[in-house]
């Protein structure tokens, strides 16, 4: 991201109190630079909003009167397995509970209230890094992440590792991170579901709101007693899961996304 875009910021909080705070913090934080261009007291008025307008970030709150802040990231996020533009959504709430659901829905960052200003600016650099990564690959600049490139590179403990995409196994949303699983290792990394399922493409399966699988390990499914994190099964159903080739790790499958898995273990076969 080039440093003189500044990022466009939605305030959507039913405090009015809360928005004027917000805005002065971002207008505090230096690089990157943000801006705020309009605000919402409520989930319907920012979508009214973003019906007319564009934004680079969203600062969501989570509790407010009618739909909240988790029902607009969901809507968002479909809109992006669209392909349609979405900006990210960072949360800023007074209530920690919610932060694993949040996660799940592909949120940038989850900050609790009282934000301090150092905790801002490092989610708008976040953000900033990925709508610089998304320029650079629709530009098809050198060193933009691609599926072409064949590698995901990873961050770790001060190294820079290049994992070929031939040797991930699944890639998992877990909090504010996402775990990569190879046959050899599991890396943590920041990023989004979202952004490499429209990066890897047809090679990877959506299973689950958190987990994306390489049609390549995809072994077995199977109906398992407690399995968790299938959003429509209630609590002490059998689940859905798939088996991981080479780590025989079992991983939750939505049944909305069961006959995918069928499919690829077919097609496979």
């Amino acid at each position: 991201m080039e440093r003189s875009l500044v990022l466009k910021v939605l305030l959507v909080d039913d405090e009015p109190l809360a928005r004027m705070r917000l805005r002065g913090l971002v207008d505090a934080c230096n690089e990157p630079k943000a801006e705020v261009v309009a605000e919402a007291g409520t989930a319907s008025q920012a979508q009214h909003w973003l019906r007319d307008h564009a934004c680079d970030l969203i600062l969501l709150d989570v509790q407010m009167p009618g739909p909240d802040g988790l029902q607009l990231a969901d809507t968002l996020r479909d809109r992006q397995l669209q392909g349609l533009p979405t900006p990210a959504v960072v949360f800023v709430t007074a209530h920690g509970e919610h932060a694993l659901r949040a996660f799940e829905l592909d949120a940038m960052d989850y900050l609790t209230k009282p934000v301090r200003r150092e905790r801002l600016q490092a989610a708008l650099a976040r953000v900033a890094q990925r709508l610089g990564e998304r320029a650079a690959a629709a530009q098809g600049r050198p060193g933009a992440e691609t599926p072409d490139e064949g590698v995901i590179v990873v961050s770790d403990r001060g190294r820079m590792l290049r994992i070929p995409i031939t040797e991930v196994l699944y890639l998992k949303a877990e909090l504010k991170y996402l775990t990569l699983r190879t046959a050899q290792q599991s890396l943590v990394m920041d990023g989004s579901l979202s952004d490499y399922e429209q990066r890897l493409g047809d090679r990877f399966l959506r299973v689950h709101r958190n987990a994306l699988v390489a049609r390549s390990a995809v072994r077995e499914l199977q109906k398992l007693a407690g399995m968790p994190g299938d959003e429509e099964a209630g609590e002490g159903t059998e689940g859905w899961a798939v088996r991981i080739a080479m780590v025989d790790e079992w991983l939750a499958v939505s049944r909305r996304q069961v006959s995918a898995v069928r499919e690829a273990l077919s097609s496979s076969s």
